[in-house]
């Protein structure tokens, strides 16, 4: 057999034939820190203008994976390269170490439930060390990708000069007057008791009830609505018990109709949903006579008085305020919106808007507090919306009820469907 491995002509290298990444790339880091490469980048660019990436801390809350891997690998990317072009590239790595994913990985470890703890401060003393222990971990994994940075000197949310900064802080912005306590709207998830983030909703379809309830109108602009019901639609019946207000959208047109079927009354709801709503609330529809939503209700609470719009809440014996709002359309519904201050975003500024007091009979376990009244103690989804449901029906207030698949936002952590609710 003829060998032509001598007419096969290579260039001589004094690299290895083989990669073998794994054992080489130890050795390469360990190269870097004993040669300080990192100290010795910021030494030779003291002079020159400075680069500084604020590193937003991952959770010590376990390993790394690829989300925390892909982050601080470009974030490194970014900081060698501003060091490449001349820049003082410091890099100081960092660590949230309080909050929920914290306390969450801790649980699943332990393998308990929230409630199973009774003694608060000696659990966050164990989240503290747990928060420890994977701040070594991931510093080393981290330095194993080749991230270069001043590892042994971190900036940790949990040290105590940390926390005096971020007091410090707080104090001159108190000082300052910016600081205040009220009610916010947010996301909240009943399952892990905790407010959401946006970027921490995510929205999977959902069957609802869908209800159809009417209002009694007790004072109103106009003579011929008195003793007649401002119609509403909703998915959420268990909010119904912190119904504040109705809204009309100023430029709709809205008219009474005579209402005949398996239920009869009078009925004000938009024009343009009046064919939707007769074959949802299964009558006939006769228009009587028709205004605008601006001539229905005041436009800014000082406006009150001629355009006074009043109704008889289905829950707490409380007066409703009519109102107007520009985000009222008349693509579904009735075109008048059900609105509880302490249950959605544009629900909490309208009620700002016109002094509504922001009201939420909602604890953080999602049940109603003793404040939801015939409700108190049930859970808004499981129990809430059924008996709100049959509350209605007794009452006679309930015109149509059926249920609706919808797009409908969820915890992304325990994946089960959240509320809104105003909290301090």
């Amino acid at each position: 057999m003829t060998d032509y491995s001598s007419t096969v002509h290579l260039p001589k290298t004094q690299f290895p034939m083989k990669g073998d990444l794994p054992k080489r790339e130890p050795g390469m880091l360990a190269w870097w820190e004993s040669a300080k490469i990192y100290e010795r980048m910021l030494e030779a660019a003291k002079s020159r203008p400075s680069f500084v990436l604020h590193d937003g801390p991952p959770y010590a809350n376990g390993h790394i994976h690829i989300g925390t891997a892909l982050n601080k690998t470009l974030k490194d990317f970014t900081v060698k390269a501003q060091a490449l072009m001349g820049r003082r590239a410091p890099y100081v790595p960092g660590w949230d170490c309080h909050g929920l994913p914290i306390e969450h990985a801790l649980l699943k470890e332990m393998k308990l439930d929230k409630r199973a703890i009774k003694d608060v401060p000696a659990f966050r003393r164990k989240a503290a060390e747990f928060a420890g222990r994977f701040i070594d971990i991931q510093r080393a994994e981290f330095r194993r990708l080749g991230v270069l940075g001043d590892w042994d000197h971190p900036y940790l949310t949990m040290a105590p000069a940390y926390e005096s900064r971020v007091l410090s802080a707080f104090r001159r912005l108190l000082g300052a007057g910016y600081i205040y306590r009220g009610l916010k709207p947010v996301y909240w998830c009943v399952y892990c008791e905790t407010a959401l983030a946006e970027a921490e909703v995510e929205y999977k379809d959902k069957t609802s009830p869908s209800v159809y309830v009417g209002f009694p109108i007790k004072r109103a602009a106009h003579a011929e609505l008195l003793g007649a019901e401002v119609l509403i639609w909703t998915t959420t019946p268990w909010t119904l018990p912190a119904n504040m207000a109705v809204a009309f959208h100023p430029d709709l047109e809205y008219a009474l109709y005579e209402a005949k079927g398996a239920k009869s009354g009078r009925l004000l709801l938009a024009k343009a949903r009046a064919e939707a709503v007769a074959k949802a609330i299964g009558c006939e529809l006769r228009e009587l006579r028709s205004w605008k939503g601006s001539e229905l209700a005041p436009a800014k609470p000082q406006d009150r008085g001629a355009l006074d719009f009043e109704y008889e809440t289905p829950f707490g014996g409380r007066t409703g305020l009519g109102v107007l709002a520009p985000y009222v359309s008349a693509e579904d519904g009735t075109g008048a919106v059900h609105t509880a201050p302490g249950h959605g975003a544009d629900d909490f500024h309208t009620g700002r808007h016109y002094g509504i007091d922001i009201f939420c009979p909602v604890d953080h376990a999602g049940r109603f507090t003793a404040q939801g009244g015939e409700f108190a103690g049930k859970q808004v989804f499981k129990e809430g919306n059924p008996a709100v449901v049959e509350a209605l029906q007794n009452a006679g207030r309930l015109w149509a009820k059926s249920e609706v698949s919808h797009s409908y936002p969820h915890c992304w952590r325990c994946k089960n469907p959240v509320i809104f609710r105003a909290t301090e």
